[in-house]
């Protein structure tokens, strides 16, 4: 508490002098709208000047050429499941759901698909095993005969019965021109429907169901040439 309060010195440039060497040692004190004015007109000046070899060079716009190869590459590079994903979500296909000749209500499309191409996705509720159990039970009970729950992996079903979109509707085929497949979206496991091959206007669309073998059989009506009777 002894210490002299250190003079007041000024350098060459009008900017205050730290004797102890630290601003922040020197405890607070004002500093002059001059000495301000200074300070703020040269870290402008230099923040608005960058040294030459860091100045960012532009580069005029790229052709649509250009752009095609680039996505081309990104495509190739990246995970092509999450840039179809995003392009399913920014643009939805035309699909419409009425009457089938194969079960009751089917889906079908309203405008050309190319083959490799994400449909739908299968949404629903995300429900463990023991509670699949109970509500297949409960929904017998209710008679509804149909089921809307498709297995994701062995710990998670995804539940389309009461909440779920047009995906729920797809019926069965033995020669399907669509498939089913689990991808990872932010760490998130989904069901994506992808067309096999092309599929015309007001095509059904139809995939696999894949049902495990049981004794209790489900007759299959897709009509195909190789069908094979049953869905599991």
């Amino acid at each position: 508490t002894s210490f002299s309060t250190p003079k007041k010195k000024k350098r060459d440039d009008g900017m205050r002098e730290h004797v102890t060497g630290c601003a922040r040692s020197e405890g607070y004190y004002k500093i002059d709208k001059k000495d301000k004015l200074k300070y703020l007109n040269n870290s402008r000046a230099f923040a608005e000047e960058p040294p030459a070899d860091t100045q960012v060079r532009t580069h005029p716009p790229l052709t649509t050429g250009e752009q095609r190869r680039l996505l081309s590459s990104f495509t190739g590079s990246c995970d092509s499941d999450l840039l179809k994903f995003n392009q399913l979500k920014f643009r939805k296909k035309k699909l419409k759901f009425c009457k089938s000749h194969i079960h009751d209500w089917g889906l079908f499309a309203m405008e050309p698909i190319a083959a490799d191409e994400m449909v739908i996705e299968y949404v629903g509720q995300n429900i463990r095993q023991v509670i699949a159990d109970m509500r297949e039970k409960r929904y017998e009970d209710e008679g509804i005969g149909s089921s809307y729950m498709f297995r994701v992996d062995h710990d998670t079903i995804i539940d389309a019965t009461k909440c779920g979109n047009f995906a729920r509707f797809i019926n069965h085929s033995c020669n399907p021109n669509c498939y089913a497949k689990v991808i990872t979206v932010e760490s998130q496991k989904k069901i994506v429907i992808y067309s096999k091959q092309h599929i015309n206007v007001n095509e059904e669309i139809t995939y696999d169901y894949k049902f495990p073998i049981e004794d209790v059989k489900i007759p299959c009506l897709c009509g195909s040439e190789n069908c094979r009777g049953t869905l599991n």
